[in-house]
């Protein structure tokens, strides 16, 4: 089948409802909530919106807003930039990332029960082994998201932060080695950050950052709906705005799949 025919085939797939589209992305509002980092550290902006004009004097037909929101705020991209071992690779920011990577297959590691028995769950590479026995093998260039149902959580039980810090499940560093000897183009979680909330306790700290950023790869954070998606099989796009030399950007994320 020629392209034009592949491209031809979607449209269709589209029209008649073959092809689902489901959204991926919570919503962004003045209630999303946000990464806290201890002190000294900085803290990423809360979304905040000012009116300009609501068919009002201000102007009569129109309505608008301005509106503030940090680049690493609710649904959002991190470009290999993000991270300090990603900063003097070529093309590591939004603008310039290759934006093949912004329309690519994906494959959801489903671990939401193990998740639900225990925040602080480590997905490993072992139990990645597991899910590919029954799968088969992650395809090289793939997209892999983590689905801990984490997203159906809300308030305080969402960001779960205790004394010692924030307590939600994430990836060991093992399985972030596996998954870029796969040769993945990014990793995807449900909760506020790819790396779990007690990932600085880990060697490296912070591996999904420091691993798969250093590597290149790019990551997908605060997702929700992966529970309507299969094991495998589904198309993501996911391309971020285009912010000169930016480190992330919250997005849409959408995926395709069949009805």
């Amino acid at each position: 089948m020629s392209g034009a025919q592949c491209l031809s085939a979607l449209a269709s797939a589209l029209a008649t409802g073959s092809v689902q589209i489901v959204d991926l992305t919570q919503m962004l509002s003045e209630d999303t909530p946000l990464l806290i980092l201890p002190e000294p550290f900085g803290q990423t902006a809360a979304f905040s919106r000012e009116e300009i004009s609501r068919y009002d004097e201000r102007g009569v037909a129109w309505h608008w807003n301005n509106f503030t929101v940090g680049e690493h705020t609710g649904t959002h991209f991190d470009a290999p930039v993000h991270w300090v071992t990603g900063k003097d690779l070529a093309d590591n920011s939004v603008d310039r990332v290759e934006v093949g990577n912004f329309v690519a297959a994906a494959v959801v590691l489903d671990f939401s029960r193990e998740c639900r028995d225990n925040p602080d769950f480590l997905l490993t590479s072992e139990h990645i082994r597991s899910w590919e026995a029954e799968h088969g093998a992650i395809p090289e260039g793939s997209w892999v998201l983590f689905r801990s149902d984490w997203s159906k959580n809300t308030g305080d039980a969402y960001t779960n932060r205790q004394p010692d810090g924030a307590h939600t499940p994430g990836p060991a560093a093992d399985a972030i080695r596996y998954l870029l000897d796969r040769g993945i183009r990014g990793f995807g979680t449900e909760t506020i950050g790819t790396d779990a909330g007690q990932a600085h306790l880990l060697d490296p700290a912070y591996p999904a950052h420091t691993l798969l950023h250093g590597a290149g790869r790019m990551g997908l954070q605060c997702l929700e709906n992966l529970d309507r998606l299969p094991a495998t099989g589904t198309i993501l796009i996911c391309p971020p705005l285009k912010i000169r030399d930016g480190s992330g950007s919250p997005l849409r994320v959408l995926a395709l799949i069949p009805s």
